[in-house]
Formats: structure tokens, C-alpha cells, sequence
């Protein structure tokens, strides 16, 4: 061999490792935003000063991918909405399809993007049904208990030290106690929720674990008598305009609210679509009273929240179409979005 092949030969070894090590270790990579931590009822900075989170939902980053909107731009326009906080709806048969590896490329994208430009980063497990039964709503929610463990040790290993990665969102939507679905009582569901935080912990996670009750994400009143037993987790609710009659405060309140008290709490997905708008379906119909007084409710207590979602085919979309006109709720939202100060 000679020495210029010799010499090419070495230098692209050298390439294909440098580029095998920062794309495995492009979590213990990022320093650029605080850690956030749990401290009593709120998240704080590692400054220990205290940061409330207004936020916007992606699609699914494999559905962004496949139609060319999985980029900076996109991400640049939800800051432009003034959000400090994305969260990522992966759905496990997305994951299973794609393949682990090459999913995390996306999610790999996603956190950089999001940390160039100063926004935190949930990822979700976006799953709706029965963990448990391992009956779903839908086809493309199906999972089980070997591949939600499997899922998080692999996301605690590689995004353990990311501080920009801020929170794991351990399943989406839990559905009931008894139902069409099956049976799941709140101590099996909690024991399932806390085997999934010891993995996470063991396996080197350092981000902040959010943890749903049934009924669709939204009730969290077995917390009261029977809270999750770990340290430094957040509850998480998805108060749609019609899992409550109006006035919602009280019953919003007595259902999730009181947590606040004692816990943080972040709403992962809140949102509307009016009657006449495409893709409106319970539990999301209603009109900009939602907006209003989800938003006031959120801003009086303290409390997170994000917006579902950036995307003009989902439901209820923020915007119409790919050059990000306003929805209905959207010209709602993104207006007082732009009110807060970080």
C-alpha cells in the first residue's frame, strides 16, 4: 500500500469515528441552557431562579421528516411565536418503523435546533391507550412494556447530561380506570409509571420525568392520597375545552389544579377548534373563551403549558398552511404568547 493510500485510508477511518462519537454523544455534548430541576411546586434554573414554560407541539418528527418540514426553519418559527419550550410526540410505531437509530438522528436535529435558539425540549412517548391491557386507541399508539423500557433507558443513556432535553414524558395519554379498553387501577398504573423512572434514573437520566393521569391525560385527582412515589417529577394534564363543562376554573381546580399546590405541573397538550373548522372533534371544540381562560388560569397559578400543535394537518392545528397563517386558535395563542418575558 502506498503512502497516499495509506494516508486516505486513515483519514477517513479517523472521519467515520469523530462522526460515530458526536452523533452518540451529541447528548453529553449540549451545555447551552440551564439544567432544570424540580424544587417544591415549580421548575428552577440552576441559578435556582424559577422558569414557567409556555410551549408549542411538533408533529411527529418522522411525519415532519418525510415531508421536508423537519428543519431549522420550522424550528425558527416557533420561536418566533416566542415559545422557550418544544415537546416532540414520538409514536412507537414511528420509532419501531424507522429504527432507533436513525430516529434518534431526528430527535438529534430537533434538540440542536431547539438549543440554538434557547428552547427547552420534551419528548414524549405518544402513546394513547392501555399500557397495561396493551389495548390503544389506534393502530399507530400500539406498544408494550418491553419496548416503552427499552425506549426510555435508550433515551436516558444518550440525553442523560443534555440539559436542553428538560423533560421525559413517560406515556401520553393513559385512558381510563375501566373500560373498552380494560382494567387499570391507579396502583397498577403508578407501579408501571414508577419501574419507568428507575430505569430512566439507573440508566443515567437526569431530566425531569412527567407523569399523566387517566381519563385521556386529564385527571390527576389519585395524586392527592396517592402521589407517584419518586423524586423530582412533574404532573401533567391535557384539559381540553370539553372534559369540563363551563365555568371550567372550579372543576379545573378539583380535577388537576390543586396539584399546583405541591407539585409542578405542566399541560402538555391544551388547545380548540370551533364547530366549523376542519378537523374539529370532541374533547376540542369550543372558541377563544378556552383560549382565554385556559391561559388566564395557567398565568394566575404558575403554571406550564404547550400548545397543541404546529402543524396545519393535525387537530386542532395553530396554523393553516406551510406558510404559517394563523388558525383560529392560533391567532389566539400566538398573540398572547408573545405578552410573556423570559
Amino acid at each position: 500500500m502506498s503512502y497516499q493510500q495509506m494516508f486516505r485510508l486513515n483519514y477517513w477511518l479517523f472521519t467515520f469515528a469523530f462522526l460515530s462519537w458526536s452523533t452518540a454523544t451529541i447528548g453529553a455534548q449540549s451545555k447551552t441552557l440551564s439544567r432544570i430541576v424540580v424544587k417544591g411546586n415549580q421548575f428552577v434554573k440552576a441559578d435556582d431562579s424559577p422558569i414557567i414554560f409556555r410551549g408549542l407541539n411538533t408533529s411527529d418528527p418522522d411525519k415532519l421528516e418525510k415531508e421536508g418540514h423537519w428543519n431549522k426553519a420550522y424550528f425558527e418559527e416557533m420561536k418566533r411565536w416566542n415559545a422557550n419550550l418544544v415537546r416532540f410526540p414520538i409514536h412507537p410505531t414511528k420509532w419501531a418503523e424507522r429504527g432507533d437509530a436513525a430516529y434518534l438522528e431526528l430527535i438529534d436535529q430537533g434538540v440542536q435546533w431547539a438549543e440554538e435558539l434557547g428552547m427547552y425540549v420534551v419528548l414524549d412517548w405518544h402513546s394513547i391507550g392501555n399500557l397495561r391491557s396493551q389495548l390503544y386507541q389506534h393502530p399507530m399508539y400500539e406498544t408494550d412494556l418491553k419496548q416503552t423500557f427499552e425506549f426510555w433507558r435508550t433515551i436516558a443513556k444518550r440525553y442523560g447530561d443534555n440539559t436542553t432535553v428538560a423533560f421525559y414524558e413517560l406515556f401520553n395519554e393513559p385512558t381510563t380506570f375501566n373500560g373498552q379498553l380494560g382494567s387499570c387501577s391507579w396502583p397498577q398504573w403508578k407501579s408501571i409509571l414508577e419501574e419507568i423512572i428507575l430505569i430512566v434514573r439507573a440508566n443515567g437520566g437526569k431530566g425531569i420525568p412527567l407523569v399523566a393521569g387517566f381519563n385521556w391525560a386529564y385527571d390527576l385527582t389519585p395524586i392527592k392520597e396517592h402521589p407517584i412515589e419518586a423524586e423530582g417529577i412533574a404532573y401533567v394534564s391535557h384539559p381540553y375545552p370539553q372534559k369540563r363543562p363551563q365555568p371550567w376554573a372550579d372543576k379545573w381546580t378539583e380535577d388537576w389544579g390543586y396539584v399546583k399546590e405541591k407539585y409542578p405541573l405542566l399541560l402538555t397538550e391544551i388547545g380548540f377548534a370551533e364547530a366549523n373548522e376542519k378537523g374539529a372533534h370532541i374533547p376540542v371544540i369550543s372558541d377563544a373563551s378556552y383560549g382565554q381562560a385556559i391561559t388566564g388560569y395557567c398565568d394566575e397559578k404558575g403554571i406550564s403549558y404547550v400548545l397543541w400543535v404546529f402543524d396545519p394537518r393535525w387537530s386542532p392545528s395553530l396554523f393553516t398552511d406551510w406558510d404559517y397563517t394563523p388558525s383560529i386558535q392560533g391567532k389566539y395563542f400566538k398573540k398572547h404568547l408573545k405578552t410573556y418575558k423570559y
